[in-house]
């Protein structure tokens, strides 16, 4: 596999998408969250994708430019770091993400409102940061 940019740059895009529609519904209360099954809804499937896509760059950029392959969530995370494409303090906040987009997708029965509110808000902060470093990573590796 050959790392694309090009692909990078697409899955990044719908990723400050999805950052910008989470944040557009500005949703400061847990009680508010709570209590709107269609809020909810919107906030859990932008979750789902958000941190899928996050994934998906991370393994293609470890698969196409490190030629490294990974098996869980977890270590996608943790190799980026590694390569240094990511920082560590981003590293740090990230982990977990794996298992909470696990918990997204298989525990949809019995999701914790408190859990899912508060990775909404983190995500409206490291969502973006994500965005910013692989960029910077982009054209440090890839513009020279």
């Amino acid at each position: 596999m050959v790392l694309r940019k090009e692909s990078v740059i697409e899955r990044l895009k719908k990723l400050e998408t999805i950052i910008a529609n989470l944040d557009q519904k500005n949703i400061s209360d847990l009680e508010q969250y709570s209590q709107d099954l269609d809020l909810q809804w919107y906030i859990e499937r932008g979750l789902e994708v958000g941190s899928s896509i996050i994934f998906d760059i991370g393994n293609h950029i470890l698969a196409g430019y490190f030629k490294i392959s990974v098996e869980e969530y977890e270590q996608i995370i943790k190799q980026l770091q590694d390569k240094k494409v990511i920082s560590e303090e981003l590293y740090e906040n990230l982990r977990g993400l794996g298992g909470f987009r696990n918990i997204l997708v298989h525990n949809y029965l019995s999701l914790d409102h408190e859990l899912v509110f508060g990775h909404y808000q983190k995500a409206l902060v490291i969502f973006p940061r994500f965005i910013a470093e692989v960029y910077t990573w982009l054209e440090a590796e890839l513009d020279n």
